[in-house]
């Protein structure tokens, strides 16, 4: 059976993407300055990732405050770990 690369979710053709998720998927928030020391991305280019990842519902972005500083961090949705499962499965029965 030929393979239909449009099976594939194009918000997730991002390695930066994949990783990000990935790095959300034990269900834990993830601070923004942690996620971009792990990701070694800029602040300017990992933003651009996450707010792609906002936006199809992918991730949730949490605001609070650590003593007088504030703190972004994000959280994987269900969608979001649905999403990142489908690719890893469709990519999967590419190579089998």
């Amino acid at each position: 059976m030929p393979f239909d690369y449009r099976e594939l979710d194009p918000i997730l053709e991002s390695r930066m993407r994949v990783g990000i998720l990935a790095l959300l998927l034990n269900g834990d928030s993830v601070d923004f300055v942690h996620m971009r020391d792990r990701m070694q991305a800029t602040d300017g280019n990992l933003a651009r990732h996450l707010r792609r990842l906002e936006e199809a519902d992918y991730v949730k972005m949490e605001k609070s405050f650590i003593g007088r500083r504030p703190c972004t961090s994000y959280v994987i949705t269900d969608k979001g770990r649905e999403a990142l499962r489908n690719h890893v499965k469709t990519l999967g029965d590419l190579i089998i």
